[in-house]
């Protein structure tokens, strides 16, 4: 039973190698919208990659919850989750983001002529991830917040893209075709996880609803979104975590 965290941390692992290969697989089509026409990177190949994380992430979640609750806790596992956490976090999304920033740079009528340093700046989401997991397991240890958003929160928003580009929800997919707001988008994921935000946990303790008032209203917002935004409401809930997280600091002030 003592090894069963290492297991899921391993299992996170897998889901993130699995992601990195469909992501990789993926190539963009034509679609038209209005009479446009544009490039869709979330393909069905991009799908399974984004389903990837999403189950790495399941894996992420449930291998600190298990070592807890056996009391096994250890720092081979810590650093073990750390590397499959950078993966599966960090690599796999920013194939994502390096696919969606070719295909929006391939509908410009120079296409041929753009270089692959355009879509580099994709692979800075999983080098600021690795600086805050580093910062992080060099970090005090608290059970009562983050400090700067967990590079798992970001891996999620990311694997989203796909599945939004995908069902196009809103005419959203079609907008994020601008490789500038995929540039900014980069740029605000970067900064959020090595920021100095302070941001709630999900590990309770002492339970009562005046304290984890913030978690719940989080999770019950989340959960009710589903019905109504489904692809969109993995956006919705971080951008959620995060209001709800300042609003709980400041109420703390």
């Amino acid at each position: 039973m003592k090894h069963l965290p290492n297991i899921l941390t391993l299992g996170n692992l897998f889901f993130g190698c699995m992601a990195i290969a469909f992501i990789l697989h993926s190539q963009p089509f034509l679609s038209e919208m209005n009479g446009e026409q544009y490039w869709v990177s979330g393909t069905t190949q991009a799908y399974y990659g984004s389903i990837c994380i999403l189950v790495a992430g399941i894996f992420d979640l449930f291998d600190g919850m298990v070592a807890r609750w056996l009391g096994v806790s250890s720092p081979l596992g810590k650093d073990l989750d750390s590397l499959a956490d950078i993966v599966s976090f960090g690599v796999a999304p920013s194939m994502i983001l390096m696919k969606m920033l070719w295909a929006s740079w391939m509908q410009r009528p120079d296409a041929m002529d753009i270089s692959m340093i355009s879509v580099c700046p994709a692979f800075l989401l999983a080098c600021f991830g690795a600086l805050r997991l580093a910062r992080f397991n060099n970090s005090p240890a608290t059970t009562s917040y983050f400090t700067g958003v967990p590079i798992p929160a970001v891996g999620m928003v990311v694997a989203s893209f796909p599945l939004i580009n995908f069902y196009n929800p809103l005419g959203i997919g079609f907008k994020m075709q601008n490789p500038w707001f995929l540039y900014l988008t980069i740029a605000v994921l970067c900064w959020l996880m090595v920021s100095k935000l302070k941001l709630f946990t999900l590990k309770f303790s002492n339970f009562s609803v005046k304290k984890y008032w913030p978690q719940l209203s989080w999770l019950a917002l989340t959960l009710a979104a589903l019905p109504f935004l489904q692809s969109l409401s993995i956006p919705f809930s971080f951008l959620l975590y995060i209001l709800l997280s300042l609003a709980y600091k400041h109420s703390e002030a």
